[in-house]
């Protein structure tokens, strides 16, 4: 019964239907009408997206258990650390850093615009680095080695990442006067949409959204983002509104004449968790074994990938800009 009772805590948490379980069995249904209830409400939408997206392949007969074998192990196995740390970083930051916040919004909506925009740009920065130093890269590497997206990618990230992220996200926010509770709503609001960013194309072929792809990052603008090829490396760092994108020259649409090949660049077995989960980790070691001096092996750790001494110039940056101009040659 014990076991079956923890089985049961599990898939409560998975699913975060706890608040809606509590509102049932107090029978206060009025508090949904509250933002607390409201909160209650919209956190089991990101999982119960994944699930419909399966049941909607399998229904369909396009279901391939063999994109979902991995990234479910790794949702398995940091499910299993989340456990068995259990250390809300989140809820420490706050409190640690709030007394040191340049000033507190309240949660009137027009400071939930306020909110989103830190939000995003909190986002964009740790997304950025993610991507240029290649140290961060090596954990960020486990959510962009995938060779096809579907819901289930927003949950495949490395153990580590997720705690940094909390980490920055959360000191970030709250230094830069956002409310906890206006951080907890933004952020739930960020995994419903990042649930459906990742849907696959099974699920959905054309993931353009007409007018809105000028205000929004849409699902189309997120396959741009775990496109390996050259024109969209580095690309569309956004959760949901591109402003930083577009303020920083990071923004890319989609180009029809140009498919998105899934993945990162180095020749990895998405297949093997082994090799998606530490493969970066193997290559960077290699690099620093051979590199010469200290400096070079340092460099190594924090120069963006596809840096190296002898300057041979690899990096994302590189490869785009001279890819694009090669297209305006072309024409």
């Amino acid at each position: 019964m014990e076991f079956l009772s923890k089985i049961l805590s599990e898939i409560i948490d998975f699913f975060r239907i706890g608040g809606l379980l509590s509102i049932i069995h107090s029978g206060h249904y009025e508090v949904l009408l509250t933002l607390e209830g409201f909160l209650s409400f919209l956190s089991p939408i990101a999982p119960l997206l994944i699930i419909f997206e399966i049941g909607w392949l399998l229904a369909s007969h396009r279901f391939n258990k063999e994109t979902y074998r991995v990234p479910f192990m790794i949702i398995l196995i940091n499910r299993v650390l989340t456990r068995l740390i259990g250390v809300s970083v989140i809820l420490l930051c706050i409190k640690i850093f709030s007394k040191y916040a340049i000033f507190h919004v309240s949660l009137k909506w027009y400071w939930f615009i306020y909110g989103y925009l830190i939000y995003e740009l909190n986002t964009f920065i740790r997304h950025y680095l993610s991507h240029k130093i290649r140290l961060l890269w090596c954990f960020h590497s486990v959510h962009h080695a995938p060779e096809s997206l579907n819901a289930s990618i927003t949950l495949n990230t490395s153990y580590i990442e997720n705690i940094y992220t909390e980490i920055f996200t959360a000191t970030f926010c709250t230094l830069l006067g956002v409310n906890p509770i206006m951080l907890f709503t933004i952020m739930i609001l960020d995994s419903i949409w990042g649930a459906f960013a990742h849907i696959s194309e099974n699920s959905l072929k054309n993931a353009r959204l007409g007018f809105l792809e000028k205000f929004i990052l849409t699902p189309s603008h997120h396959r741009v983002h775990h496109g390996r090829n050259y024109l969209y490396m580095d690309t569309n760092f956004c959760s949901i509104i591109n402003i930083w994108d577009r303020l920083f020259h990071t923004y890319q649409e989609e180009d029809e004449s140009v498919p998105v090949e899934y993945g990162i660049t180095r020749e990895v077995d998405s297949r093997k968790i082994v090799d998606v989960y530490f493969g970066e980790f193997s290559e960077l070691w290699q690099d620093i074994k051979q590199a010469s001096g200290l400096k070079n092996k340092l460099l190594y750790v924090f120069m963006p990938p596809g840096w190296s001494p002898d300057g041979e110039d690899l990096t994302a940056k590189t490869l785009r800009t001279n890819f694009i101009k090669t297209l305006k040659e072309e024409v």
